[in-house]
């Protein structure tokens, strides 16, 4: 099994509930994922409750192997979830390895 473990922090916002809006836009659309990606085994995301640290987002996706991972990459339901976060993306930061 491979574990895509994927850290995202968001732009600065002009206010915090525009931020926590889009915070919950893009845990919704990822948490709709798994029903419509069939290599997707698990998939888990947390917003950061704590504000000290940098990264607004953790996902976690558990896949079969990485050709299964590079499936979820490029599939449009995936692409379409990029689609929102892009746009606010500051930076990103993924590590994948084997459990």
């Amino acid at each position: 099994m491979i574990k895509h473990v994927v850290l995202f922090k968001l732009v600065a916002f002009d206010d915090k509930a525009t931020k926590i809006e889009k915070l919950n836009e893009i845990k919704s659309a990822l948490e709709g994922l798994p029903p419509k990606i069939k290599e997707i085994i698990s998939l888990e995301v947390g917003l950061n409750v704590n504000s000290v640290e940098a990264y607004d987002i953790a996902l976690t996706v558990g896949v079969d192997s990485m050709e299964a991972l590079e499936i979820y990459a490029k599939h449009p339901d995936h692409m379409a979830c990029s689609g929102i976060i892009r746009p606010v993306l500051e930076s990103r930061s993924c590590v994948d390895f084997k459990i």
